[in-house]
């Protein structure tokens, strides 16, 4: 038994006799878990514009309920009379519970009925958010808020399945489409939660949500399409085992993986310590006029968007090297933030737009892999996703704090220039 197996799709047309490989398809059966190759087959006519749309607005919601709290951390504490040093802790449950999603929750995608899968997943999530809203004590806040974002992950699913669904040629585009929704909600969560919370209070946002939520479910339960039911079912232990020997066996995942981390790396470092200066003399920003920022991140993400059309072309390889040159290139007029606010939203612009290109790209390439571990695949890579985000906010302060904003941006490019130097590296590297 054999299997097609596409090496390079960015190779000149003097490789297109290195592209179709045969392989056997042991590779696949050396590990523990083996599912059909053909496990959920994109449907005959693929993804409609108006199902795109509800993925990405299921998705778009589902992240945000991670990152509401963030401008309601003082509210949260006089309400509750918790520590300011303290209520920091809501955010962190929040991306613990994230982390345990990606590793126990997101694989399933792989093992079950993905459209079940979802529809569990937002409706625990409509009564998770009640949970967080309703809340009187500090315990129970946090509890409900490690299962918020336990339950977010939602999004990784939503990744898979549209990719799923999707035709081969539109598969890329589906993913980037999904993509640019996830940040979209990310960047607009702050000025959501921090409006909905002038007017009615913070358990309001959360209350907001669960009702949106609930609606979501309702809407996706009548049209989300069913994805073809695994041949194999392994046991779960097994699956979660599978996840790991992913590392070992799939050398695109390390390579895109690693990418993602660096470059989210940058990403994080800027949107951490952007505040910073700018809320200090001589700009002494408000919070809100800071919050407007996410603004110019959501044009570039929305650019972002062409990047899995791009995929598609099989212009990955390219697309990558452009977008690393770009991030390179915006930490330049970022690191005039104190001097020019033009400046830095120009290089937000640019940054944003290359961050999300490149995570575009590596999720259409390491899906397009292996069809039959696409879950799994998304949840592996999105662990070197999330330690990138930890390392650059970590980073970013900790530079500023020591040297300032000039070494942030001097540090932000140096990252940027590594994440280059790696693609120049490994840009040949076959996926096995």
């Amino acid at each position: 038994m054999w299997l097609h197996f596409k090496t390079d799709q960015d190779n000149n047309s003097k490789q297109v006799s290195k592209r179709n490989q045969f392989i056997p398809m042991e590779i696949h059966m050396k590990a523990d878990v083996d599912l059909a190759t053909d496990v959920y087959c994109a449907e005959p006519g693929g993804l409609t514009p108006a199902f795109t749309w509800l993925l990405c607005a299921t998705a778009g919601l589902a992240v945000a309920n991670v990152y509401f709290a963030q401008p309601l951390l003082e509210s949260m504490a006089r309400s509750l009379d918790v520590a300011h040093a303290t209520i920091g802790m809501v955010v962190t449950a929040t991306q613990i519970g994230y982390a345990l999603g990606l590793l126990l929750i997101v694989p399933l995608g792989d093992l079950v009925q993905r459209k079940r899968l979802i529809l569990s997943l937002v409706l625990l999530s409509t009564a998770a958010l009640a949970l967080a809203g309703a809340a009187q004590q500090w315990l129970a806040l946090l509890g409900a808020m490690i299962v918020v974002g336990l339950l977010a992950v939602v999004v990784q699913v939503l990744v898979a399945y549209a990719a799923a669904l999707a035709t081969p040629s539109q598969r890329g585009e589906a993913v980037g489409t999904v993509t640019s929704a996830i940040v979209l909600g990310i960047l607009l969560a702050r000025l959501a939660s921090g409006a909905i919370a002038d007017m009615a209070g913070w358990r309001a946002v959360y209350f907001v949500s669960s009702g949106l939520m609930l609606t979501l479910a309702a809407v996706l339960w009548q049209v989300a399409p069913a994805t073809v039911s695994p041949r194999q079912r392994p046991s779960y232990p097994s699956l979660i085992k599978s996840l790991f020997d992913l590392f070992k066996t799939e050398r695109l995942l390390w390579v895109r993986g690693l990418l993602g981390l660096l470059t989210f790396a940058a990403f994080s470092m800027l949107w951490t310590s952007m505040a910073l200066p700018l809320s200090a003399p001589p700009l002494s920003l408000s919070h809100t006029a800071i919050g407007l920022f996410g603004l110019a991140g959501v044009a570039g993400a929305l650019a972002a968007r062409r990047a899995g059309r791009w995929a598609d072309q099989g212009l990955g390889q390219r697309v990558t090297c452009l977008s690393l040159v770009l991030l390179a290139f915006s930490w330049l007029p970022v690191s005039f933030a104190e001097t020019s606010l033009i400046s830095l939203i120009a290089g937000v612009i640019i940054l944003d737009f290359a961050v999300q290109a490149v995570h575009v790209t590596n999720q259409s390439l390491i899906l397009a892999a292996r069809p039959d571990a696409q879950s799994r695949l998304i949840g592996a890579y999105m662990c070197f996703y999330s330690a990138g985000s930890a390392l650059g906010a970590v980073a970013g302060t900790q530079v500023y704090a020591l040297w300032g904003w000039p070494a942030v941006s001097a540090l932000g490019a140096l990252i940027s220039v590594g994440a280059l130097t790696l693609w120049h590296l490994t840009s040949h590297v076959p996926a096995r």
